[in-house]
């Protein structure tokens, strides 16, 4: 589903939007025959497709009958949360309406710890890395329909507050690791000044994203460069296992600090000429704004999950963007 970009990757961070797949030969013998059942006949070739951080197999095949698709397959041992997203992935695909930008799902499989999943194959590629300006441009449109087209949420889908509720608290838990850290250990090594000086306010302006990002738009909840695929005149949207319910802006604003990241203009230039953003309260997309950018920053301090060894440098490379942003919209010195 997913074609490497033809383009060389860009040193300011497109070089980190990937993580390490499973080869399709190394996915165990029986849920390849699963797939093959599924499918309805062999498959003749399996291509490893580049991009995104799931430490699982993601392949376009061909079958010996020349019909094409997607699969990917994930197991616990791997990294034990994929095959929950997996899962949710699987219920949300199955519930988009037909003419939402997206593949459709051909079948899955959930057996002895693996979740494989099958989709129509998309025959397109990722945005080019640094971005272009004519992709980006498409993009940012597709966006825009995309809000459009699911407000109110077609599907039944948790809220944003309950997807990320426990993951967008970054500045509250380095707060409270700051406040708790025995003498003489510094909890915080590694922090700017700015954060360091304001993370008392940053805690406080952080909480409040809930009720801020609150809203009936069926959000994909993770939109990057490597979750889009560029096919002729479409721009369809991969990987949905986030969906929530947000504000219309939600999805925008949490892809910004990527697009700068990997070449793109800055946040706020996009944020001001954007009509999903245009009746935004400001002080609304500050505060998600800030959970994002806690988010990153305390992940990207962690160690790597199992099977994916290049999330934290990217979490990190997104967090630097997100939190000179976040500099710039609250004034504060």
């Amino acid at each position: 589903m997913t074609a490497p970009a033809s383009s060389p990757p860009a040193e300011n961070g497109a070089a980190l939007t990937g993580g390490v797949r499973l080869p399709w030969d190394q996915v165990p013998d029986w849920l390849r025959a699963a797939v093959e059942e599924r499918l309805g006949g062999p498959i003749a070739a399996a291509a490893t497709q580049s991009g995104g951080f799931s430490p699982g197999a993601a392949v376009r095949v061909r079958l010996a009958d020349g019909r094409r698709a997607f699969v990917k397959a994930v197991g616990a041992e791997l990294n034990p949360q994929s095959p929950g997203l997996y899962r949710d992935e699987a219920r949300f695909a199955a519930a988009l309406p037909a003419d939402v930008p997206a593949p459709r799902l051909l079948g899955c499989i959930d057996s002895g710890g693996w979740v494989a999943l099958m989709f129509e194959d998309v025959d397109g590629a990722m945005p080019a890395q640094p971005w272009r300006r004519a992709e980006l441009d498409r993009v940012l449109a597709a966006l825009t329909a995309l809000a459009r087209s699911l407000t109110p949420a077609p599907v039944e889908a948790p809220s944003a507050a309950e997807v990320h509720g426990q993951s967008f608290r970054g500045f509250r838990m380095l707060a409270s690791l700051a406040a708790t850290a025995p003498d003489g250990c510094d909890e915080l090594a590694g922090l700017d000044s700015w954060t360091r000086e304001h993370l008392g306010v940053l805690a406080h302006l952080e909480a409040g994203w809930e009720q801020a990002a609150a809203g009936r738009t069926l959000a994909h909840g993770d939109v990057r460069a490597d979750n889009i695929l560029l096919a002729g005149e479409r721009v369809v949207f991969v990987d949905w296992p986030w969906a929530c319910r947000a504000a219309p802006w939600f999805d925008l604003v949490a892809m910004l600090p990527s697009i700068a990241m990997q070449g793109g203009p800055p946040p706020g230039q996009i944020l001001a000429g954007h009509p999903v953003a245009a009746h935004a309260d400001r002080d609304a997309v500050t505060a998600l704004l800030a959970a994002i950018t806690g988010f990153f920053l305390y992940r990207s301090r962690q160690p790597a999950p199992p099977g994916l060894p290049t999330v934290r440098a990217f979490q990190a490379a997104q967090g630097e963007v997100a939190l000179a942003w976040l500099k710039e919209r609250t004034g504060w010195r």
